[in-house]
């Protein structure tokens, strides 16, 4: 009895170790993400049909475009996935392109820099329950376990469309 109790420690124990944060995606070619900031959802598209819709959390001030680093804004514009980082803060993030030459030109009329680092991302060890939808620096962000799912799904180079 007590070396059948020893083995579902064991078992459960190993089960637990062999978890992992990385998924495996076979289907459609996501060939799109686009985000609605106003309505707060990102969508993944193949094609114009949409595979996966997700409720996001945005950047801290989120309405407008970023112009600024520190503004607490999320970018607005035409983009694409640039970076991934397994290794995130924030569980898993995908990095956006921002910015791009315009963005630069805008804050460097302004005579400020653009900022930079955005991305798609979880929520990580940092996110307290109870916290505003909109918490980031700029940011979109989902659950820990979406952004699983969309890290897998979504390739570097995919085009990201960010809308107000």
């Amino acid at each position: 009895m007590i070396f059948r109790a020893l083995m579902l420690c064991v078992l459960a124990i190993g089960l637990g170790a062999c978890s992992t944060k990385f998924r495996t995606y076979n289907g459609p070619e996501v060939t799109r993400v686009v985000i609605l900031k106003g309505a707060r959802e990102m969508l993944l598209l193949h094609h114009g049909q949409v595979l996966e819709r997700y409720d996001i959390g945005l950047g801290f001030a989120p309405e407008g475009d970023k112009k600024v680093e520190g503004d607490g804004k999320t970018p607005e514009g035409d983009y694409y996935i640039d970076r991934r980082n397994p290794d995130s803060r924030f569980h898993l993030s995908l990095g956006i392109s921002y910015p791009n030459a315009y963005d630069i030109a805008e804050a460097e009329a302004l005579g400020m820099p653009p900022g930079g680092d955005i991305f798609i991302h979880g929520r990580g060890p940092l996110y307290k329950r109870g916290n505003p939808q909109d918490w980031t620096w700029g940011c979109i962000a989902v659950k820990d376990r979406e952004m699983e799912w969309i890290y897998a799904m979504v390739k570097d180079g995919t085009p990201v469309s960010i809308r107000p």
